[in-house]
């Protein structure tokens, strides 16, 4: 989510023109790190399916998720990462050859703006996405999947019923419907390319009081794979309350699930400390999933950003994440 509280389930306030993206470097990634020794430290552990992470710096480095992996006994079932139109010209096949090759399978947040420039940026408008505007490097990208061959989960403008990015309807300049017309426009031009190796993940933030309606954003099943939702436990902070994963997340699965059958997944989700005990809400957290059979998996956004949402913040988050990881889904 856009601001300094990711994936808010109440509408708070957040600066219009940010100085970065605020859940990652927009620096273009350089090196890379030894792929090679980040599968060796791997090897050993088992891969959870329904366990997704992302993490800082990858996958241009491995080596966070190396040491995650190495903690929790487990490799994540998902590696995700975000690309921003305005600087990732071509698709990282390399990194996502990377990621693969550990057992898990890609997921980019694919991102239509130039995190600097803030919300409005009429040069990724929704309009101008669905006129062409952009297909010079849609082709690019599509062409560079296919031949890459594996298969990618594909997160295209996620979060749209909030406020806080360019692709949002009511904000620079987009208007009701034209959401819908941009998600179809880039997967139709996707399947005119001979793109079969994508799951596309439509993934808004759970709703929330002034969100826009998640059924006035479907693109429809036939152009959809998956659905993801984000949220996150802000915490006893300004504006906000400690709430638990059930919380934020349960009304807007029933949403979703009155959409479509298609497989929901947590598409991003992290706790705060402050206000409460993040363990407990951890393992509250894997004690819901394990109810809730509708979700096949999620993703923890393991950050030190806005606030420490890291799996290890503290000794006694990481011993209740191992423990809850070990127990779901393997």
């Amino acid at each position: 989510m856009f601001g300094w509280l990711p994936g808010l389930t109440t509408g708070r306030g957040h600066a219009a023109t940010p100085p970065v993206h605020p859940k990652f470097a927009i620096t273009p990634p350089t090196a890379r790190a030894d792929a090679a020794t980040a599968r060796a430290g791997a090897a050993t552990a088992p891969v959870n399916p329904r366990f997704g992470v992302t993490l800082q710096g990858v996958p241009q480095t491995l080596a966070p998720l190396t040491t995650l992996t190495s903690s929790l006994g487990v490799t994540p079932g998902t590696v995700m990462w975000y690309e921003q139109w305005s600087w990732a010209a071509n698709f990282p096949a390399a990194e996502a050859t990377d990621v693969a090759r550990l057992g898990a399978q890609p997921e980019i947040t694919w991102e239509p703006w130039n995190p600097a420039d803030g919300v409005n940026q009429s040069d990724y408008s929704l309009a101008s996405i669905a006129s062409g505007a952009h297909d010079a490097y849609l082709n690019t990208w599509a062409e560079q999947i296919r031949s890459w061959g594996g298969t990618l989960r594909l997160r295209f403008a996620q979060e749209m019923n909030g406020d806080w990015y360019p692709w949002a309807e009511g904000v620079n300049g987009n208007t009701a419907g034209s959401y819908v017309a941009a998600w179809r426009h880039v997967y139709d031009l996707f399947a005119a390319d001979g793109v079969h190796n994508v799951i596309w993940v439509w993934s808004p933030n759970v709703s929330f009081a002034g969100s826009t309606s998640l059924t006035d954003l479907w693109p429809g099943g036939a152009s959809v794979d998956a659905i993801a939702l984000d949220g996150y436990n802000v915490g006893d902070t300004t504006g906000s309350e400690w709430r638990s994963f059930s919380d934020i997340f349960s009304s807007s699965v029933s949403q979703v699930e009155a959409l479509s059958t298609h497989p929901i997944f947590i598409g991003e989700v992290g706790s705060g400390d402050a206000g409460g005990n993040k363990a407990l809400w951890i393992q509250q957290m894997f004690t819901t999933l394990r109810s809730w059979p509708q979700v096949e998996g999620f993703t923890w956004f393991d950050f030190n950003k806005e606030q420490d949402w890291q799996i290890n913040s503290s000794a006694s988050s990481l011993a209740a994440f191992r423990s809850g990881v070990a127990s779901y889904g393997l």
